[in-house]
Parts: C-alpha cells; sequence; structure tokens
C-alpha cells in the first residue's frame, strides 16, 4: 500500500522539524563554546572570507563568521573565537595574508591574535551593539605578491634617486675625471724609468745622512750628559755669588762706614756701656 499523499506531507514535515531541532541544538552547542566579537578596519580585506582561520599567538581558537561592508572606507568582519581564549581590551587583531599570494590555492588570509599586555580588561560589547570590538592593527601580507611589490618599489626608488643623481653634467663631469685618471696614468708609466732612478737617489742619500744622523745623535749625548751639568753647575754658583754680592750691597747701603771700618764691633757711642 502506498503512503497517501498526508501521510507524506506528514512524514516531510516532521523530517523538517527535526532538522530544524538538530541545527537549534549544534547552534546552541556551538554558541556555548564560542564567543562572537566584530573588527572594524579600513584597510583592505582582499582573500579574508567566511570560514577563514583565527588564531590565537599562532594557534588557531577560531573562524571567520562574515565579511562586510561597514561604511564607504570601512569593513566588519565577525569572528568566532572559543570561550576560553582569554581575549581582552588589549587584544590586537592583525588581518595578514600568508603563502605565495594572497589568493587562491597557494595563499591564505586569517585573522591573527596577539595579547600586547597582561593587565587588560575583560571584552563586552558597548552600548547598542551586539558584538564586542577588538582593537585592529594594520594589515599584513607574508606573501610572494607582497615581497615583489616592496621589491619593485625599492628599485623604482633608487632609479628616481639614480635618475637625479646622475644627470648629463654629473656623467659628463665623470667622464672627463676618468679621462684624467687615464691621463696620469698615462705620464706615470711613461716616467716609470724617471721615479725609479729618482728613488735610487734617495736612497742613496739616506744612506749618506744615516752617518750624520748617527753623529748628530753622539753629539747630542754628549752635551746632555757632560756639558749641560756642567753648566747647571755653573749657573748655581752664579746664583750664590749673586745672593752674596745683594747681601754686601744691602749693609753697605745700611751703613757706608763698613766700607772704611769693616765688619768688626762698633766703638761705644758716648754714654754706652759694654
Amino acid at each position: 500500500m502506498k503512503p497517501s499523499i498526508e501521510n507524506k506531507a506528514r512524514l516531510a514535515f516532521a523530517l523538517l522539524l527535526a532538522a530544524i531541532a538538530a541545527a537549534a541544538l549544534a547552534w546552541h552547542a556551538f554558541s556555548e563554546r564560542y564567543t562572537t566579537y566584530e573588527l572594524r578596519t579600513e584597510d583592505p580585506v582582499s582573500g579574508l572570507i567566511a570560514d577563514a582561520p583565527v588564531e590565537f599567538h599562532g594557534v588557531e581558537v577560531g573562524k571567520v563568521r562574515r565579511v562586510e561592508l561597514a561604511g564607504r572606507h570601512a569593513a566588519s568582519v565577525l569572528i568566532d573565537v572559543r570561550r576560553d581564549v582569554p581575549l581582552t581590551s588589549a587584544t590586537v587583531a592583525t588581518i595578514t595574508a600568508r603563502g605565495l599570494a594572497s589568493r587562491g590555492f597557494t595563499g591564505y588570509v586569517l585573522v591573527a591574535l596577539e595579547d600586547g599586555a597582561a593587565d587588560g580588561k575583560p571584552l563586552a560589547p558597548a552600548p547598542g551593539e551586539a558584538f564586542a570590538r577588538v582593537n585592529v592593527a594594520p594589515s599584513r601580507s607574508v606573501n610572494v605578491d607582497a615581497a615583489f611589490a616592496q621589491v619593485n618599489d625599492n628599485v623604482r626608488t633608487l632609479t628616481a634617486l639614480l635618475q637625479d643623481v646622475l644627470d648629463p653634467r654629473t656623467v659628463a663631469a665623470l667622464q672627463a675625471s676618468i679621462g684624467n685618471l687615464e691621463r696620469v696614468s698615462a705620464t706615470l708609466a711613461g716616467d716609470s724609468e724617471r721615479l725609479d732612478a729618482i728613488l735610487r737617489r734617495s736612497e742613496q742619500a739616506s744612506r749618506r745622512v744615516d752617518p750624520l744622523l748617527a753623529s748628530s745623535h753622539n753629539a747630542v749625548t754628549a752635551v746632555r750628559t757632560q756639558l749641560l751639568p756642567e753648566a747647571d753647575r755653573t749657573l748655581a754658583n752664579l746664583n750664590r755669588l749673586s745672593e752674596t754680592l745683594n747681601a754686601v750691597a744691602a749693609r753697605v747701603d745700611r751703613d757706608p762706614s763698613t766700607l772704611i771700618r769693616g765688619r768688626g764691633p762698633r766703638p761705644l757711642g758716648p754714654g754706652e756701656e759694654r
């Protein structure tokens, strides 16, 4: 006996209710294990799609739920993160591209979470918003496309710098300098024999000067060891003689009669007794 249309409808309705119940149970279990956060960024989010991985210090802790526009110059990214992951106000999210390219099988884009400080406060939704927001850092690309783009920019910058430095006048001056160096080199090469002769004469002259320098050294040594000490003693004697003459001149100046009577005892004056 074939089932009637009503029985088929009842069976389909029951299956639909069972599917809805299973989805509700799965969602409830998922929502109990994960917390949804929002990222707002003005950087391009090319390559970031739903189910893209979310990492915390390099460990996968969730997935991207949704990516959509949040205005003319901003994008909103919803991420589901395990409840046991300690996201705080110090946590920073970075949209990072890795691999050979930012799209396709050779590369992928993820959300990298890093905790910058230990004193962050627990995240909570702002008034009027459904999800708590995570701070966002500038996007970062770690792929060959970005590397080639950076190399290309560096080459362009270097080319522009060389074009500014090596203008026609500078190039002409360099060419003239090279020509002058070539002429100087040719002149030195042509006069190599003369330079060798000059060097030989200089060597011979130095050999002749060496005995003179040795004699001068001996003379200086003799003056320092013999003449200078004797001269020093003579100067000391002259200094003592000068001091004696100064003392005699002072006594004569005080008592000119000393020149006649000498330095003996003076006679007693009227009323003086010994």
